[in-house]
């Protein structure tokens, strides 16, 4: 466990405790959730641009989650990292929200429909369109540019920061199949939803129930979409299940890799 954090002579222990501190004293300590490579001189910054990455920090005080957005100063649109984390009602600390895109990615509107209303990750509406394009280049739902692989490097980042706060786990939601199973690789375990992973799995293999719904009728529902993390993941959004995504909820215990595996030898 790493060292305690303390303000004047107190432990600090949640996120509420830390947005009562003073304002360069909070900044300061949310700022070194964002990854050295983000904030100058990195070979990111050099192979996009040589100016300085814009980043906010929102942290108020009397509230109990804190929001870091980092944006590249050429294309502000999307943001570079997006975290949002909060305490919980049994004192923990979860990451509600963890996005990283590439700036200099091509960008699909999967987020805005037909009339430019947000889709929510396709819970209220989809940009079928925009998913195909986003499809064929690569991209797994919910992702409007690529990523850049960041996301691994982010959770030691988040277990020294949940540590010093005197805890040894931290929760996450995955938005997607495919973030569950990339969570899986970084060493997290299922609070809920670890039995309805495994029976996603068997429901893929041939002859089971999810692998005869990949019957052509929709792009996202190809034969051979079962092989793959993305494809699975696709198809999953389509609403192959028969019902939405949700009621997932993992786990990672500081310094502790689960082992976990509900897609063996999976490609992505």
């Amino acid at each position: 466990m790493s060292a305690h954090l303390t303000h004047e002579g107190v432990g600090l222990s949640s996120i509420r405790q830390i947005n009562a501190m003073p304002e360069a004293a909070k900044q300061a300590l949310y700022r070194s959730l964002i990854p050295d490579c983000m904030l100058g001189g990195s070979d990111l910054n050099m192979r996009q641009s040589q100016r300085v990455p814009l980043f906010q920090i929102h942290c108020q005080e009397n509230t109990s989650s804190v929001e870091i957005d980092v944006r590249h100063p050429t294309d502000t649109r999307d943001a570079m990292l997006y975290v949002q984390m909060a305490d919980t009602a049994s004192q923990q600390i979860e990451v509600l929200l963890l996005v990283v895109n590439d700036p200099a990615a091509a960008r699909f509107d999967v987020d805005r429909d037909w009339q430019g209303d947000q889709t929510k990750c396709g819970t209220a509406s989809r940009n079928l369109p925009a998913e195909q394009s986003a499809m064929r280049a690569g991209l797994a739902p919910g992702q409007v540019r690529k990523g850049l692989r960041l996301a691994r490097s982010m959770i030691p980042v988040m277990e020294a920061f949940v540590g010093n706060l005197g805890k040894d786990r931290f929760f996450i939601e995955p938005q997607a199949y495919h973030n569950a199973i990339m969570f899986e690789r970084y060493g997290f375990a299922y609070v809920t939803g670890g039995a309805e992973m495994k029976e996603i799995d068997r429901g893929f293999h041939p002859s089971g129930r999810l692998f005869e719904r990949l019957d052509g009728s929709t792009p996202f529902r190809q034969p051979g979409a079962e092989k793959t993390i993305r494809g699975r993941s696709w198809a999953i959004h389509d609403g192959i299940l028969g019902h939405p995504w949700t009621g997932i909820r993992m786990y990672k215990r500081v310094h502790c890799d689960a082992g976990v595996c509900t897609f063996p030898n999976a490609v992505y």
